[in-house]
C-alpha cells in the first residue's frame, strides 16, 4: 500500500514537472536549497508570523466585503449585520480587527530585531528599504480600514488625520478636500478608502512582500552573530558547495516555524474569543457607536499602533511643525543603513553605548505610544513627550557618531550557537 502511494505521488510529481518545469528550480532555490544560518533564535520567527497574519487579513477581508456596504448611511449598520446576523460573522470580523493589531505587533518586533542585529547593513540595504516600504503601505492600509466601520472614532479619526494635510502651505486645503472627496468625511471618503483598502493597497503590499523576500533570498539571511555564512567555509551534509554554517530552510525552519505559528494562533484565539477589544486597545469603545458629526468624542486618538507618531504630532505646538515631525519620524527609518557606521552588525559584539542607545530608543517609542493614547491634557505629560521625541530623533541623528566611537568585540569567524 505504501509503495502504491509513493508511486502515485511520484507519477503526479512527474506529470506536474513536465508541465511546469520552472516550479521545482524555484522551490529548491527558495526552500530546500536555501541555506539559512543554523543559529536563528526566537527573534527570527516574526517574519513568518507577519506572513501568516497577512494571509489572515486577506482571507477574512474577502468575506467581510461580501456583506459590507461602503456608504455613510449603511456602513455602520452593515458591520452590525455582520456581527449579529451573518453566520460566523462576528468571528470573521474579530479575526480581522485582532489581526490588524497582531500584524503591527509582529512587524514592530521584526523591525526591532533588524535594528538589534544590524540586518540593514551591507549587503541588505535593499531588504531594509523594501521592509520600510511595506511598513509605510501597511500604515496606510490600516488607517483606511480603520475608517470603514464608520463608528465615532473612525469618523473623527479620519477627520483629524486627513485635516493634517491642510497644514501644508498653499496646497493644504485643496489636498485635504481631494483626499476626502468632500468638505467632511462622507460617502466619497468611504468609497475611495474602501477601494484602496480592499484592492489597491493589498496588491501593492503583496508585491512589496514578494520583492522583500526575493531580495532577502538573493543576499541570504542575517543571523544573531552578524556573520556572513556565504563567505565562510563550504560543505555540509547536504551539499559540498553550500555554506558549512547553513541548514536548508525546508524542512528545518519550516518545522520550527510551524510550532511557533501554532503557539501564536493559540494566543490570537484567546484574544479573539475572550477579549477581542483588549480593554479598548484593539477596538475603542467609541467605535461601537455610529459616526455622528455633531458629537465629538471626549478624547480623539488613533488606534494604538499609530499613537507614538500621534504623540509626536501633539506635543509640537505648531501644527505644520507637528506634521513635519510626525512624517520625519517615519522617513528617518529609511536612512538607517547609511547612518550606522559600526564595523560590526550584531548588538552582541557592540559596546555599551550602542546597547544603551537602543534601549533608550525602544523605551522612548513605547512611552510615546502611551502618551499618544492618553487625553493629552496633562502639561507634564506634554513636556515628557517633547523630551522623548527629542530622544527618538537623537538616536538616528547621532548614530553616525556613537556607532563609530563605540567599542566593539571581535566577531567570530563562524556562527555560534549561544542565545
Amino acid at each position: 500500500m505504501a509503495n502504491l502511494i509513493m508511486r502515485t505521488a511520484n507519477s503526479a510529481m512527474d506529470w506536474f514537472n513536465e508541465r511546469a518545469p520552472g516550479f521545482m528550480p524555484f522551490y529548491r532555490k527558495h526552500m530546500s536549497e536555501y541555506y539559512a544560518p543554523k543559529n536563528f533564535n526566537l527573534w527570527y520567527i516574526f517574519g513568518i508570523l507577519a506572513t501568516v497574519v497577512l494571509v489572515n487579513q486577506i482571507v477574512t477581508g474577502i468575506f467581510l466585503t461580501m456583506h459590507y456596504k461602503p456608504s455613510a448611511a449603511e456602513a455602520f449598520a452593515s458591520v452590525e449585520y455582520i456581527m449579529r446576523d451573518v453566520d460566523g460573522g462576528w468571528l470573521i470580523r474579530y479575526m480581522h480587527s485582532t489581526g490588524a493589531s497582531l500584524f503591527f505587533i509582529v512587524v514592530y518586533l521584526h523591525m526591532f530585531r533588524g535594528l538589534m542585529y544590524g540586518s540593514y547593513k551591507k549587503p541588505r540595504e535593499l531588504v531594509w528599504i523594501l521592509g520600510m516600504l511595506i511598513y509605510l503601505v501597511l500604515m496606510a492600509e490600516a488607517f483606511m480600514g480603520y475608517v470603514l466601520p464608520w463608528g465615532q472614532m473612525s469618523y473623527w479619526g479620519a477627520k483629524v488625520i486627513i485635516s493634517l494635510f491642510g497644514a501644508i502651505p498653499k496646497i493644504g486645503p485643496a489636498l485635504t478636500e481631494w483626499i476626502m472627496g468632500d468638505y467632511l468625511p462622507a460617502d466619497a471618503t468611504l468609497n475611495r478608502f474602501f477601494a484602496l483598502h480592499v484592492i489597491a493597497m493589498p496588491l501593492v503590499l503583496l508585491l512589496l512582500v514578494v520583492l522583500h523576500l526575493g531580495a532577502l533570498h538573493e543576499v541570504g539571511s542575517n543571523n544573531p552573530d552578524g556573520v556572513e555564512i556565504k563567505k565562510g567555509p563550504k560543505g555540509n551534509r547536504w551539499s559540498p558547495t553550500a555554506p558549512a554554517d547553513g541548514v536548508p530552510f525546508h524542512p528545518y525552519y519550516t518545522v520550527k516555524d510551524t510550532f511557533f505559528v501554532a503557539m501564536f494562533m493559540i494566543i490570537a484565539a484567546f484574544i479573539i474569543f475572550y477579549t477581542p477589544g483588549l480593554g479598548g486597545l484593539f477596538l475603542e469603545h467609541d467605535n461601537f457607536s455610529e459616526a455622528n458629526k455633531l458629537v465629538t468624542p471626549a478624547h480623539i486618538k488613533p488606534v494604538w499602533y499609530f499613537t507614538p507618531y500621534y504623540a509626536m504630532l501633539r506635543v509640537v505646538p505648531d501644527k505644520l511643525g507637528g506634521v513635519i515631525v510626525m512624517f520625519a519620524a517615519i522617513a528617518v527609518l529609511f536612512a538607517v543603513p547609511w547612518l550606522d557606521k559600526s564595523k560590526v552588525k550584531s548588538i552582541r559584539y557592540r559596546g555599551l553605548i550602542s546597547k544603551i542607545a537602543l534601549l533608550i530608543f525602544a523605551v522612548s517609542f513605547v512611552w510615546l505610544g502611551k502618551i499618544g493614547g492618553g487625553p493629552g491634557t496633562d502639561p507634564v505629560e506634554t513636556i515628557v513627550g517633547r523630551v522623548l521625541t527629542v530622544l527618538y530623533f537623537l538616536f538616528f541623528f547621532t548614530m553616525p557618531i556613537w556607532t563609530k566611537i563605540d567599542k566593539t568585540k571581535a566577531v567570530p569567524e563562524r556562527v555560534t550557537m549561544h542565545d
